[in-house]
């Protein structure tokens, strides 16, 4: 039997080249290192994908979602996301829209008690409908199993629309969460920058993609374009993509429907010049209790806290340094008064 581990003694990161060890069925961990404490920002995510689920009923499907998701439990994940319209995707009937709301409406109280219980937020994609209108939409649940809010999906193919759902407002929201703040966006809205740069704008650091298709290469662009952790559930495979738009963990042939990984939050992204003079110094004094990461061709740095004790934005002020976006922005700002 494999005892529960606790998130705050494994740092983990899954990927492709890593050396996974299995955890039950279609699920693997690489242990990177072990912490004797949390990391400041460390968050612990969960997220499935939907390839080869099928059953009779929408009830079958959340009840078999649900019993998979069990498997991520003993980490402790604090936010799981669920692909787009899983309720009614790969069941063995067609519904219409109107039951596809009703229904949705009936089973999402399945999945606000599985948040409950083991206290954890969800994202629950489902068909909403207000005031006679039906969006496809993001439902947002925090770890006492309530109903935060949703977003509603900005752009919509020719299919939806012609089923007669609505399109949901330009700007979406972005939500407060105990470990930091997220937005969504939904499988078509991939295609356009309007929604994923509003939510940078809103100090979004996680973002999730429930989705139909997978989505490739474009995720991981929208993560290192935008600098914020992009989550994707879909009904093919799904990913973790860390703000570099670097891939932290996936499904695949070996962990089919489900993975779970931790994403440091404590970390900020750089140009390397002129910063890296004082790279050597920093290193000096904080040694192993943080991470210098220097991406050479891109001229990116990242640096990261793996202590519990050192926030980057101290040593930012220390050493008089300004992230990529504060630097981008005063450059802006000079740029804006020498065109006048």
């Amino acid at each position: 039997m494999i005892k529960s581990i606790s998130r705050r003694h494994f740092i983990e990161k899954a990927a492709a080249t890593a050396g996974l060890t299995a955890f039950g069925s279609g699920m693997a961990f690489a242990r990177q290192q072990t912490v004797e404490e949390r990391l400041p920002r460390e968050v612990w995510i969960a997220t499935l994908s939907q390839d080869r689920l099928s059953a009779e009923t929408p009830e079958k499907m959340v009840q078999f979602v649900l019993s998979i998701l069990k498997k991520c439990i003993p980490y402790r994940p604090d936010i799981i996301c669920l692909p787009e319209v899983f309720m009614t995707t790969n069941i063995n009937k067609r519904f219409s829209v109107e039951e596809r709301v009703d229904l949705s409406a009936v089973l999402l109280k399945d999945i606000m008690d599985f948040a409950r219980t083991n206290r954890c937020y969800m994202i629950c994609p489902m068909l909403t409908r207000e005031n006679g209108k039906v969006y496809n939409t993001g439902v947002v649940i925090d770890r006492q199993g309530n109903r935060m809010g949703e977003y509603r999906k900005i752009h919509l193919p020719l299919e939806e629309l012609r089923d007669g759902l609505t399109p949901g407002p330009l700007q979406p929201p972005v939500f407060k969460t105990d470990f930091g703040t997220i937005g969504i966006q939904i499988c078509y809205d991939c295609n356009w920058n309007d929604g994923w740069h509003a939510l940078r704008q809103q100090g979004a650091e996680i973002v999730f993609w429930p989705s139909a298709y997978p989505g490739g290469q474009v995720i991981n662009g929208r993560a290192w374009e935008n600098k914020y952790v992009v989550v994707t559930s879909t009904w093919g495979k799904s990913k973790i993509c860390d703000f570099t738009g670097e891939v932290i963990a996936e499904t695949g042939n070996w962990d089919r429907n489900l993975i779970c990984a931790s994403v440091n939050l404590e970390k900020a992204f750089l140009s390397v010049w002129p910063y890296v003079r004082h790279f050597d110094d920093i290193r000096a004094k904080y040694d192993r209790k943080i991470k210098l990461t220097n991406y050479h061709d891109e001229n990116w740095t990242v640096i990261e806290s793996l202590s519990p004790d050192i926030h980057v934005a101290d040593i930012l002020k220390e050493f008089d340094i300004l992230t990529f976006e504060q630097q981008a922005s005063e450059a802006e700002e000079w740029s804006k008064k020498l065109r006048i």
